[in-house]
């Protein structure tokens, strides 16, 4: 790697003219034992979701604890970089109610030096993004967001900071994925462009501007189901020395080496600080740093999060209600199935708007409530992202392909899972994606396609979020309060909430085998099969498609969608769900 070699030979020169000093210890916290001159640390946050504030219990260590690390390598003679990857400026009513200013006031106090925005930190929308974004010390940074209007950066792509006597060149990338995984409405004067091309441009930008080593601050994560993801940048972009990572809340103890890239990611809620440190001879050192293993404050950054936390406390504290049972908004739970305050809260959507049907989002709900009083803090807890409820007349087909779009993964987690009112169903798991729903009835009656309902769902969803397009174009009916208004409209009808899941959502076939499908669309283009690098093996390498499924494969390859569980059988090691397969997936086509 042309960066990673420079710098070694820099720092080796460099090593000859500073005095003696100690090695880096075997760990990467600072002892105070040893001398850190000369060494380079990059440390980095990503998806806090504003956990701004430690808690023991969950292992949060908050942005008290950031600071004061950074501090304590600074007094043993490191010199720091502090990043953070995205996902920060919105998730709780800390920072929600303020939006986010009590984040960024707290990040300017821990000394951070560059930040790239993730999807939900659109969610106050974009131009108040670049208004919060005036209030930082450090730049916000995305390479690959412009302006609609003129073609325009959004924001500042790319920063060079010299450390050390090395230039660290150091530029923002942003998930394309945030046009539907924000509010829609939140990004309609922007656009998001092909991070793997920004990222080309930004290192030869970079490298001509005199960067020595050169770092990629992404929120793209490693989710396989992404179209664009930090792996990909690292295998198709050459010169990028370091991917500082978020979106996936994916956990790289030790980072994760691309060909010469290292790519780390620290999890999420700062129940770890990431911290790649960078030695005299240029090697670098991934490391995360947990609760159990550091618990240094600064009293500076916890002063001021008590300053907000003391401000909001009276309004959030106010009892709003009371459950007698334990309202289920576990993330694994509420993606990947029906739980009571999945049907609690599409109960409230049917009941303020008089909708037929009411759907939301599982990736939405953020948090359970525990048995006892409900408190306005609890109901933002648990929906932290100010969306308001929203009606449609939709027709019994849309119904249909949202509640088959809800199950596509079935049981693999996934946010778009449906939490429903007013509706059954089953979910057939031995199907395949799209042809999985069956027996639906609206209030007991079996749905007509053709039909008109009324549907009451969140303006995330209505839009088209979560893919949910099926929903998009129909005409708006009418538009409630937020989530949390009209949660706080239906406690005051029922008193105490006692509902246990109401089995609105039956799952069968699930350890049954996949059958074979016998139906075989009309294929108008085949693409095109590449062979596989061993020039000695018959075999070829097929590479998923927008829009592909097994059987699909089989049909623009052989004509024959039966033969699907053939590739199945090729790629098993590959495979864990022959129903979940990601788009730029690598698949072996044997040969016959």
């Amino acid at each position: 790697m042309k960066h990673r070699r420079r710098i070694v030979s820099i720092l080796l020169m460099l090593a000859l003219v500073i005095l003696p000093f100690q090695t880096v210890a075997a760990g990467t916290l600072p002892t105070g034992q040893e001398s850190l001159a000369g060494t380079t640390v990059i440390m980095h946050t990503n998806d806090s979701h504003a956990r701004a504030v430690p808690n023991s219990d969950s292992g949060y260590m908050g942005f008290t604890a950031v600071s004061a690390l950074k501090k304590s390598y600074e007094a043993a003679g490191a010199q720091v970089i502090l990043l953070d990857a995205g996902d920060t400026l919105h998730g709780l009513p800390f920072a929600n109610l303020v939006k986010g200013e009590s984040i960024v006031k707290i990040m300017n106090l821990a000394g951070y030096d560059a930040m790239t925005p993730g999807n939900h930190d659109f969610n106050y929308g974009s131009s108040t993004l670049k208004e919060i974004s005036k209030n930082m010390n450090f730049p916000l940074l995305s390479s690959n967001i412009k302006n609609k209007s003129d073609n325009s950066d959004f924001l500042e792509d790319h920063i060079i900071i010299e450390k050390n006597g090395v230039k660290y060149g150091i530029f923002g990338l942003s998930t394309p994925e945030t046009a539907y995984k924000t509010n829609p409405k939140n990004v309609t004067s922007i656009e998001f462009t092909n991070p793997v091309e920004a990222a080309k441009e930004e290192v030869k930008e970079l490298e001509a501007e005199g960067a020595q080593v050169i770092i990629a601050l992404a929120h793209l994560g490693l989710d396989e189901s992404s179209e664009y993801t930090s792996k990909l940048v690292a295998e198709k972009v050459d010169g990028i020395d370091l991917i500082v990572d978020g979106h996936s809340h994916s956990v790289l103890e030790a980072g994760l080496t691309v060909g010469d890239t290292l790519i780390v990611s620290t999890g999420d809620y700062i129940q770890n600080i990431g911290v790649v440190i960078i030695g005299s001879d240029g090697a670098m050192k991934a490391d995360l740093i947990s609760a159990s293993e550091y618990t240094g404050t600064d009293k500076a950054v916890d002063d001021k999060a008590t300053e907000y936390q003391n401000e909001q406390e009276k309004l959030l504290s106010e009892v709003v209600g009371h459950t007698s049972v334990y309202l289920d908004g576990i993330r694994e739970h509420v993606r990947a199935g029906e739980t009571n305050l999945g049907d609690f809260t599409t109960d409230a959507f049917r009941y303020v708007t008089g909708a037929d049907v009411a759907i939301t989002n599982g990736g939405g709900i953020r948090a359970s409530i525990e048995i006892g009083d409900i408190s306005r803090k609890d109901l933002v807890t648990v929906f932290p992202f100010g969306n308001y409820v929203v009606t449609k007349k939709v027709t019994g087909e849309a119904i249909l392909e949202a509640l088959e779009l809800g199950a596509s993964t079935y049981p693999e987690p996934l946010g778009g899972f449906l939490q429903v009112s007013g509706i059954t169903y089953t979910i057939d798991a031995s199907k395949l994606s799209g042809k999985r729903i069956s027996d639906v009835k609206v209030n007991g009656v079996a749905i007509d396609k053709k039909a008109e309902y009324l549907l009451a769902t969140n303006d995330f969803i209505i839009a088209g979020g979560d893919g949910y397009t099926m929903l998009a174009d129909f005409k708006v009916e009418n538009e409630f309060g937020s989530i949390e208004d009209v949660l706080l409209e239906y406690l005051k009808e029922k008193g105490t909430i006692n509902q246990e899941s109401a089995n609105r959502i039956k799952i069968v076939g699930l350890n049954a085998e996949v059958p074979e499908v016998t139906e075989t669309p009309e294929v108008t283009e085949v693409p095109e099969v590449t062979d596989t690098e061993d020039e000695s093996s018959e075999d070829s390498t097929y590479v998923v498609q927008k829009g592909d499924n097994l059987w699909k494969i089989a049909v623009k390859l052989f004509g024959d969608a039966g033969k699907w569980k053939k590739i199945y059988e090729w790629n098993k090691d590959t495979i864990k769900n022959p129903n979940l397969i990601y788009i730029g997936q690598e698949l072996r086509i044997a040969a016959e």
